[in-house]
């Protein structure tokens, strides 16, 4: 008989020591509360309700080898254990292992040239520009209306999906929050292999061949780790780790060019800086050359030239220092006529403000030698305690938190004239000349900006527009922290060569819809006549690109049987964006970070009959 949730709670509880069971309430006070409970809406932590939607073993992981593991140093296992129960209400799962769902076991390579239609990496080519050719495609403005559901995959005890999948040769490969790298059938969603990671894994996954004949997947996980794993077998070929601060991630897809891995490094000491006690902040975000073989390291190059070192105590008396900050938070892009590199940093951590954050940086490809930077907003420090109660670790000069999310795109004109275009968490879409030196070329304000938007994780951009959907989500001013149904979103078509806008698309309204936002947060994809943009209400709407009227939309945020057995729903649509390879469009669905939905789901839909 299937235990109930409140009497798994109860045997949990009762299996731990009196002591961690009285103590899971005050460590969540004494650790979690701050950011957790906090009324203020500014702060980017999920709220205690948003824990509540999570798993046992999804908050379990994330306090023990995970994004949140350096607040629970110094606890025991029961302790994390009682923590989890606390703030999810559930019990950990003694879920099966991975055998539903399985391709027949005669299968093995890639069911299709690899040559052929596909979608690699994070923005489908080394530019970035989330544009795929009609040839790619296979899904013409005629045919997106017929979209139907061909089937669905879920991820066990997680409640994000918030890994973009990549296609290569009739394969997809996906990772997630249950720590596994997924390789499917695209077309059928039957599983070839299951690769177990170290942490969760939020990046888009890149393909490429070795030198020995053998095609290899390359990603990154939140405990900045890079893997190479056979793409056929799903064997571990190298695994690095890259930066050893204890805050320290992968969130941007790596990027492989001429035999060379390329990847950025984030943190989250934005976050694990707001406790008082904490020596915030010395991490410094990177870019990291790897040679694709082997994961030996060809160069590692600092956002911040300079080291951090003691700058003031804060109120308590704890060491402060800086300079630090200017995370790498998406998959660089690849300029391969002059030979450079090109990311997008987050905001400084602490005093003093960098001039290279909030910024878009150039390095050699060869060298790593920073070539140029220009920066979008100056003196932006700021850490969540910025927005808590207790302000310590707040910097002094502090700043706005308008990073950039997404990386740029470079595109070239009809008249030849390149351009680096990117949004901005402040809602303006920037214009740099990479040829000479990021010189701003124009700027376009389409939003509001804000800590969550503005514009987030990614636009898309052909030789004519750059398409970017606006965020600007916001939550109710009664410090429930619930999201605002009435405000935020839209989407805008800029003309490349002036940055006016040439297509708009209004906010669609919630309605009564609960948990829902018409924020457009998630990543934006673009196929000739078309534009795909996921919103925070689950819905995912394609436009037509010259008249801005609608074509297709679907509600995602619903319950789906799964292909391999996993219990399943859709939710907010945040982060990575809509897929498309061969006249089939791949989506992840259910994000509850912010107090949008939850949900655990990768969808796949095919053109049906008219």
């Amino acid at each position: 008989m299937k235990l109930s949730a409140a009497i798994a709670v109860f045997l949990i509880w009762t299996c731990l020591p009196a002591t961690a069971q009285q103590g899971g309430a005050a460590l969540y006070a004494q650790r979690c509360a701050q950011c957790h409970d906090s009324t203020n809406t500014d702060i980017r932590a999920p709220s205690r309700t948003a824990l509540q939607s999570k798993s046992f073993d999804e908050v379990l992981g994330a306090i023990t080898t995970g994004a949140m593991a350096s607040f629970a140093q110094g606890l025991t296992n029961d302790e994390r254990a009682a923590i989890a129960s606390l703030v999810t209400g559930k019990a950990a799962s003694h879920a099966s292992a991975d055998s539903a769902g399985q391709c027949v076991q005669s299968e093995a390579g890639f069911p299709q040239a690899i040559d052929g239609p596909r979608w690699n990496g994070w923005g489908a080519d080394l530019n970035n520009s989330r544009f795929q050719p009609a040839a790619m495609a296979g899904l013409t403005p005629g045919q997106v209306s017929r979209l139907r559901l061909k089937w669905a995959f879920g991820f066990a005890d997680t409640s994000n999906a918030n890994a973009q999948p990549t296609v290569v040769g009739g394969l997809l490969f996906v990772g997630g929050g249950d720590r596994k790298v997924h390789a499917l059938d695209a077309k059928s969603g039957c599983t070839r292999w299951v690769f177990p990671t170290e942490a969760p894994v939020r990046t888009a996954i890149s393909v490429a061949p070795l030198d020995n004949g053998r095609s290899a997947i390359f990603f990154g996980d939140v405990r900045a780790n890079v893997y190479a794993v056979n793409a056929a077998t799903g064997a571990l070929i190298w695994k690095s780790k890259v930066d050893d601060h204890l805050a320290a991630r992968i969130t941007g897809a790596a990027t492989f060019h001429a035999g060379v891995v390329y990847v950025g490094v984030s943190s989250i000491e934005e976050a694990i800086g707001s406790r008082p006690t904490y020596q915030c902040c010395t991490f410094r975000g990177s870019v990291v050359a790897l040679k694709a073989e082997t994961g030996a390291q060809i160069w590692k190059t600092y956002t911040i030239a300079e080291a951090p070192h003691p700058t003031r105590t804060n109120a308590i008396g704890t060491q402060l220092f800086g300079p630090a900050g200017a995370s790498v938070w998406s998959a660089p892009t690849i300029d391969v006529p002059r030979q450079a590199l090109y990311v997008a940093t987050s905001n400084s951590y602490a005093d003093p403000a960098t001039d290279t954050s909030d910024a878009i940086l150039a390095f050699d490809l060869a060298t790593g030698r920073m070539l140029w930077h220009q920066q979008a907003t100056p003196k932006d420090s700021f850490v969540v305690a910025c927005f808590g109660t207790d302000q310590s670790n707040c910097p002094q000069d502090r700043g706005p938190d308008h990073d950039f999310g997404q990386s740029p795109i470079l595109v070239t004109l009809h008249n030849g004239q390149r351009e680096l275009v990117i949004g901005q968490k402040s809602g303006v879409v920037h214009a740099l000349d990479p040829d000479h030196e990021g010189k701003i070329l124009w700027q376009t304000r389409i939003g509001q900006g804000g800590p969550l938007g503005g514009t987030e994780w990614g636009s898309a951009a052909d030789q004519d527009r750059i398409y970017v959907a606006n965020s600007d989500v916001r939550f109710l001013r009664d410090g429930s922290r619930r999201l605002n149904s009435s405000e935020g979103g839209g989407l805008f078509g800029l003309d490349l060569a002036t940055g006016k806008i040439a297509m708009q698309v209004a906010p669609v309204a919630c309605g009564d819809r609960p948990q829902c936002s018409p924020a457009l947060s998630a990543a934006v994809t673009l196929i000739p006549g078309i534009v795909f943009s996921g919103g925070v209400s689950g819905f995912l709407r394609a436009y037509a690109t010259d008249d801005a009227r609608l074509l297709w939309e679907i509600d995602t945020a619903r319950d789906y049987t799964t292909v391999n057995a996993v219990p399943a729903h859709g939710g907010a649509m945040d982060g990575p964006g809509a897929v498309i390879v061969d006249g089939m469009l791949y989506v992840n669905s259910g994000y509850a970070q912010w107090g949008g939905l939850p949900g655990n789901v990768l969808l796949a839909f095919e053109v049906g009959n008219p």
